[in-house]
């Protein structure tokens, strides 16, 4: 198996990226149950089985990555045997000493080998070095396996936005507080 190179993404691997099918599936979803009385509001999720496993669009317009990456903060670009793997784009909010992760995408077929892993670990370190003191992960709620991963990796769950997306599909928001 070839070793995972990270590096800051530049524009010739644009291209490639957009091509990736950014597309998951699913066998499970978080699903958002809210209730209202007169004063008092309740949110709760709750992981759900399908009774079969689901395709889950992408919420972004991929192809709109070549006009947006140079509004990033930062992005890293995942390189398997020179050929980028995954990508991951990263939001400074200074204000807030916050790091917003607002894509973390790997190519199918080079799913399940490190490289969102890898990524995550480059975005953690590149916060860190810029002091920042918190990293915020944005995912759709129907994608449990990036959901997985998140928690893995020690983000917890911190809000959520109903019809955040385009395809009106809520976000999830996990956290991790770095030292």
């Amino acid at each position: 198996m070839s070793e995972i190179q990270l590096r800051p993404t530049v524009a010739t691997d644009l291209q490639k990226l957009m091509a990736f099918d950014h597309n998951v599936t699913s066998d499970s979803v978080w699903q958002l149950e809210l209730k209202r009385d007169s004063n008092q509001v309740v949110t709760t999720f709750r992981e759900v089985r399908l009774p079969r496993s689901i395709q889950i669009e992408y919420p972004h317009n991929k192809f709109a990555l070549a006009d947006d990456w140079v509004r990033k903060s930062m992005m890293f670009t995942a390189l398997m045997a020179q050929d980028p793997v995954g990508y991951i784009c990263l939001l400074e909010r200074a204000t807030a000493s916050v790091v917003w992760i607002t894509d973390l995408v790997v190519e199918a077929s080079f799913r399940r080998r490190g490289v969102a892993s890898a990524l995550l670990a480059a975005a953690q370190g590149w916060a860190e070095t810029r002091l920042h003191r918190r990293l915020i992960l944005e995912l759709q709620s129907k994608n449990l396996p990036a959901i997985r991963l998140a928690q893995k990796f020690g983000y917890d769950f911190c809000g959520y936005n109903d019809q955040y997306y385009l395809n009106q599909d809520v976000a999830l928001f996990f956290a991790k507080i770095l030292k």
